[in-house]
């Protein structure tokens, strides 16, 4: 009931005993809810809560890079790659975009695709870290906009495109970085000139395959894991 009075979002509020759903919202807001149920408290809001997420995306760094959000100063001598979330996924924040970064900068420099590039972030800290051309695809719109946004932002080159990485051979590149699931994974169709693939998202535990592909370097931190593929 609640994703239906307020699709752009709510919050949930776990108590020892109950949960609580708030929204931000006006006095139409306020009368739907009591319409919907039964126990419902309404609280002002102090100033500035429109921006109070902000302190929750926090700079890493990670190498030679700083990663963070546009509100703050990178850190001297460090590149930086500055990302506004938005609304597509990938601050830099998560552990597995900390670690596929940490296995680009051990590659020489080639053409390179992210896939499911959520904010861009992953292609933009390549391109910063001298990969070109860089190509960026995802199947949910919203990502390709933010890609596109935060590319432009950082004045580096990356082609995003809108793009179902489990229903086609993927586009050309030597290296391609896929932070996402170890299900879609063992399911891509990385192109023929690809000899390198990096991979993400998901735990330890999991050590997923890519046919034509051997493990040759793993990752690890706070129970996700990383892993560098190469062409057999």
């Amino acid at each position: 009931m609640m994703i239906e009075l307020f699709p752009e979002g709510f919050e949930e509020l776990a108590g020892p005993e109950s949960i609580e759903l708030a929204a931000f919202t006006d006095e139409s807001g306020a009368e739907a809810l009591r319409a919907r149920f039964d126990d419902v408290r309404v609280d002002a809001v102090a100033d500035g809560w429109e921006s109070e997420w902000r302190r929750f995306h926090r700079p890493v760094t990670v190498g030679s890079l700083w990663i963070g959000p546009p509100w703050l100063e990178p850190d001297p001598g460090l590149i930086a790659v500055v990302v506004d979330p938005g609304l597509a996924f990938g601050t830099g924040a998560h552990p597995t975009t900390r670690l596929c970064i940490e296995l680009l900068q051990s590659l020489e420099p080639a053409s390179l695709l992210d896939v499911g590039c959520g904010s861009g972030v992953v292609a933009i800290a390549a391109a910063k870290l001298g990969f070109e051309p860089v190509t960026a695809i995802d199947d949910d719109e919203a990502a390709i906009l933010s890609t596109e946004r935060n590319a432009a932002a950082n004045g580096v080159a990356v082609a995003p495109l809108l793009f179902d990485a489990a229903t086609a051979v993927l586009p050309d590149a030597e290296i391609a970085v896929a932070n996402i699931d170890s299900r879609t994974i063992a399911e891509l169709k990385p192109s023929e000139r690809c000899g390198v693939l990096v991979t993400s998202g998901y735990y330890e535990s999991e050590r997923p395959s890519v046919p034509g592909f051997a493990r040759a370097e793993r990752l690890a931190e706070e129970r996700w894991a990383a892993d560098v593929f190469r062409r057999e």
